[in-house]
């Protein structure tokens, strides 16, 4: 039978169809179901009759909710939905594609062109597309102290949501103890100071740093496909499980740079950043040793980018002006009309 024929687009808003869909998941063992779907760009499926036997959805460019039911499993469904989500993708100009699913199904997207990246006893994190792992490490910069054995070299991955003195402390810290720092920052655009602006604040913020370099982080770190709980609400099990991956993809790309040191801002606010802190400290060493900094205050007060952002929103950018560098600070000031129409558009105020 050509089931990929019969697939067609479910509409999750409508209790029927989401029902349906619910039981097949939780039929086959899928955790950490959302509350609602506003995780889910696109979701397709394939009935027998009335019955949904097979489904699997998208958000950006990571598939996910990945299920076949287990009387039905003769490949030809798995084949069909995954050759659905791929198409529907390069439709919107996608290529580059990653997955979260269980060991069960690793080979099964092994199959069909996919490449492991990481995985723990739980879950599974692979790629396939136009952009690779490989492509991603080998235009990250080699300063010349990585050829010397016992450089000290070090990474820290931020998002800079903006770039504050808080950051900036970190950053001088990793410094202060290392040969050579990365600084990766966070490429996803969710965030209310866009990719390109939160890279080019850190840039400013570390310019006089000479053993710093900025790099992107591409989809590899604390991304949709590495850690989406990051950016989306989830239980602490998948908190759990989402950080174990980043982790392992991250010692990875850390063996083949020489970094030999990861630092993390301390985290008081967030409970996801602090569990995910928690989960690199159980999960990157030894081969990655995990160094952790007490946060930077200023008037008392410990330096946050959500502080930062609530002034902004408040229009009371000169309370805060004491925990951001002057670059940003500047930055902010001639662009706070249009800070604001973000956030009252709805933009993303979370996440440091």
């Amino acid at each position: 039978m050509d089931y990929s024929q019969q697939t067609r687009q479910l509409n999750l808003k409508e209790t029927h169809y989401y029902q349906q869909w619910v039981t097949l998941l939780t039929q086959e063992g899928i955790e950490g179901l959302p509350q609602t779907v506003n995780d889910v760009e696109a979701c397709f499926g394939i009935f027998e009759g009335q019955q949904l036997i097979a489904t699997g959805a998208y958000q950006k460019n990571v598939l996910k909710y990945i299920a076949v039911d287990h009387h039905y499993q003769d490949g030809k469904l798995f084949n069909a939905i995954i050759s659905t989500l791929i198409s529907a993708l390069a439709q919107k100009g996608i290529f580059h594609i990653f997955v979260f699913t269980k060991q069960k199904y690793r080979q099964s997207f092994e199959f069909v062109g996919f490449n492991l990246l990481a995985e723990t006893d739980v879950a599974v994190l692979l790629e396939t597309g136009d952009v690779s792992l490989q492509q991603f490490i080998a235009q990250v910069p080699r300063p010349r102290v990585q050829k010397q054995t016992q450089a000290a070299i070090s990474a820290i991955v931020m998002n800079a949501n903006p770039f504050t003195l808080g950051h900036r402390y970190l950053v001088e810290q990793a410094a202060k103890a290392s040969d050579f720092v990365y600084v990766f920052v966070v490429s996803q655009d969710v965030s209310l100071f866009t990719t390109a602006e939160r890279f080019k604040l850190v840039q400013q913020g570390v310019a006089d740093l000479t053993n710093v370099v900025v790099v992107p982080t591409s989809d590899y770190m604390v991304s949709y496909a590495t850690f989406p709980a990051y950016f989306l609400p989830e239980s602490q099990d998948v908190i759990g499980y989402q950080t174990a991956l980043d982790a392992q993809l991250f010692k990875k790309i850390a063996a083949q740079l020489n970094i030999q040191y990861r630092f993390l801002g301390e985290e008081p606010f967030s409970k996801t950043t602090a569990l995910y802190n928690q989960a690199l400290a159980t999960n990157l060493p030894p081969e990655v040793t995990v160094k952790v900094i007490p946060r930077r205050q200023a008037a008392d007060q410990v330096i946050s980018a959500t502080r930062v952002r609530q002034a902004v929103q408040a229009g009371m950018i000169e309370t805060v002006q004491n925990f951001v560098p002057d670059t940003t600070y500047q930055f902010i000031k001639q662009n706070q009309a249009s800070l604001q129409a973000r956030i009252q558009k709805g933009m993303q105020v979370d996440g440091n």
